[in-house]
């Protein structure tokens, strides 16, 4: 049965930044796939082998969220609707209670004049588990502007656009798509020899069913990083990487993240790199979530994410 979908209400902990949210998860506003405008946050996902164009907006404050969910086309299935809820909601990290990690963040001195200003931000993530590994191969000992140029052309030249106003609106790449492309075709979108080996290698080991999402939910975060670590061109950083961004496990923090741990020593007035070792130790399970801390410093200092009121 198809239906003419109304807004779907997405429910939520308080607080909920949604602008805070989006604008960690995009790093930069270049982003092709996850859009911030204004009060709304859209993106394009697969649902049973259609593309939907999903907007969320806020309708209720920080601390008061009234999250809404609308689609285009209006006209899908309720099965549709339910699974493109399903997805906004892990993308934003809407089932997460963000009261201990406030505590925590707000609980650090140097820490809580933007605690406050962030209130609400959660820990995104990526939904699909090559997308994933798309958005930390690039980005390998390389600028983050530099790795969003990259992913940005693997995108143009791989994704799947939904026309939408007369602007194009892409989908991810599929491992599918890249599994099957050349190396010399991914080195043109400026990946390293090495860089597009290793990508297209995962690509066709998640393509064919050697490697799946629940394989690596299903293991410690321990295991889970030694299990990512066999896969070709994948160290401690990107391992770490692929199981925050993609899977949520904030027990973990990227190490040697020069921009998050720049963005931090900063931001803390650290005078070291024992002192930033310390701070990350302080937040024990929810180390993770300082590395979000280190992207939304920046943007909020950019002037691309509005303080909590």
């Amino acid at each position: 049965m198809v239906t003419v979908a109304k807004p779907l209400r997405l429910l939520t902990h308080s607080p909920f930044h949604l602008e805070a949210t989006v604008r960690v998860l995009q790093r930069r506003p270049a982003n092709l796939i996850d859009v911030w405008e204004s009060p709304h946050y859209r993106r394009t996902v697969r649902v049973g082998g259609r593309l939907i164009l999903i907007r969320v907006e806020n309708r209720g404050t920080v601390d008061l969220p009234d999250v809404r969910l609308s689609f285009l086309p209006r006209s899908i299935s309720p099965r549709q609707q339910t699974e493109a809820g399903r997805i906004a909601s892990e993308i934003l990290a809407l089932d997460l209670d963000p009261s201990v990690l406030q505590q925590r963040a707000e609980a650090e001195p140097a820490l809580r004049r933007t605690a406050l200003a962030l209130r609400g931000m959660r820990p995104p993530r990526y939904p699909d588990l090559f997308e994933t590994f798309a958005n930390v191969i690039p980005f390998q000992q390389l600028s983050l502007e530099a790795g969003i140029a990259v992913t940005s052309q693997l995108i143009r030249r791989f994704g799947q656009v939904y026309k939408f106003d007369g602007r194009d609106q892409f989908l991810f790449p599929s491992a599918e798509a890249i599994a099957d492309s050349h190396v010399a075709t991914l080195k043109s979108c400026g990946l390293s020899s090495r860089k597009a080996v290793a990508l297209r290698s995962i690509a066709h080991t998640i393509a064919r069913g050697s490697l799946k999402a629940y394989d690596i939910e299903a293991l410690s975060s321990s295991e889970a990083l030694d299990r990512l670590m066999q896969l070709p061109g994948i160290g401690p950083w990107s391992a770490a990487l692929v199981l925050l961004r993609g899977f949520g496990r904030l027990d973990v923090f990227p190490p040697g993240d020069t921009g998050a741990e720049k963005s931090l020593t900063n931001l803390m007035g650290l005078r070291s790199a024992a002192s930033l070792t310390r701070l990350i130790n302080r937040f024990g399970e929810y180390r993770g979530y300082l590395y979000f801390y280190g992207i939304a410093s920046r943007l909020l200092a950019m002037g691309l994410i509005s303080p909590a009121p």
